[in-house]
């Protein structure tokens, strides 16, 4: 059993790392919130720290899971300059970042990694906040193979598929393409049950149709039913898909790859935001069109 530290206890990261502390590790988080580190020692074990370099020192593994660029900027590299998470670990020691950001930062811990004889893994995760209360998220991962090797047991405490993409960077770019798939996926499900309720359709009997065919997506046998009866209190919210976007269309002019229908879809969610659904899970898209 391993040292680990796990760096954020938001709605995906605090059953991550209860997962981990069940498989037996010994565990340390950190939150930036201490009450909540409390509460998921007082539910796990293991314990607290006050700061993320106070947590690592003598970890073998230390995971996170935060919420943009500058949050890992944070975390990892330091607010000040020299402490946080990386400058702090022991020489061979793996940092697996589980934050979805974008691939420059990705590639940015990895140097300061490097330069320390400490592996890192840009490894963001799909599933959603059920995904990570049952541990079986999809877990994208970029960087050196023997990184991944050794922090694959781990990351399977949570992961039911884990998958290496290639070197540092590739685990962020793959989850762009996961959310740029997601985008039009749920924009598509939101005019089809629109429709369907314009049109006076049985929406059980068209969900339960449609959804053994051609049209099926992980969105419509997971939101269909919950966005006809217009509930939207789910783990992942139209702001953080918001964020997403933004990083997906800023790497893609990166690279000269357009994305038509992910711009249109990120503009509706700007909408969404305005209209005061931040908050909402993202198949709250159909909420424009009810309101046109």
């Amino acid at each position: 059993m391993a040292k680990v530290v796990f760096l954020g206890l938001g709605v995906m990261g605090y059953p991550m790392a209860g997962h981990i502390a069940t498989a037996g590790h010994d565990v340390t988080v950190y939150n930036r919130t201490t009450a909540k580190a409390e509460k998921w020692v007082a539910e796990h074990g293991g314990s607290y720290a006050v700061t993320p370099a106070d947590a690592v020192a003598d970890a073998d593994f230390v995971f996170s899971c935060v919420g943009d660029d500058p949050d890992v900027l944070a975390v990892a590299l330091g607010e000040n300059g020299g402490n946080g998470a990386i400058a702090a670990m022991k020489p061979g020691a793996i940092y697996v970042d589980n934050s979805t950001v974008s691939a420059d930062v990705a590639g940015q811990l990895y140097v300061a990694g490097k330069a320390r004889s400490i592996g890192v893994l840009d490894a963001p995760v799909s599933g959603g906040q059920a995904g990570a209360e049952n541990g079986a998220l999809t877990v994208m991962v970029g960087g050196d193979q023997v990184a991944f090797d050794a922090a694959l047991p781990v990351m399977e405490c949570y992961g039911a598929r884990v998958v290496r993409m290639g070197d540092a960077g590739k685990g962020q770019q793959a989850k762009m393409c996961n959310q740029i798939c997601i985008a039009g996926l749920v924009q598509g499900l939101s005019e089809a049950l629109n429709f369907a309720i314009a049109a006076d359709l049985d929406t059980d009997a068209l969900l339960e149709a449609i959804s053994g065919g051609a049209a099926q997506s992980w969105q419509m046998v997971n939101r269909g039913d919950t966005m006809v009866k217009n509930e939207f209190d789910f783990g992942f919210a139209v702001d953080w898909m918001r964020k997403d976007l933004r990083i997906c269309l800023e790497e893609a002019a990166r690279h000269d790859a357009p994305l038509p229908v992910t711009k249109i879809v990120a503009g509706y969610y700007d909408e969404l935001s305005q209209m005061g659904h931040g908050r909402n899970d993202t198949s709250s898209l159909i909420r424009r069109l009810r309101s046109s």
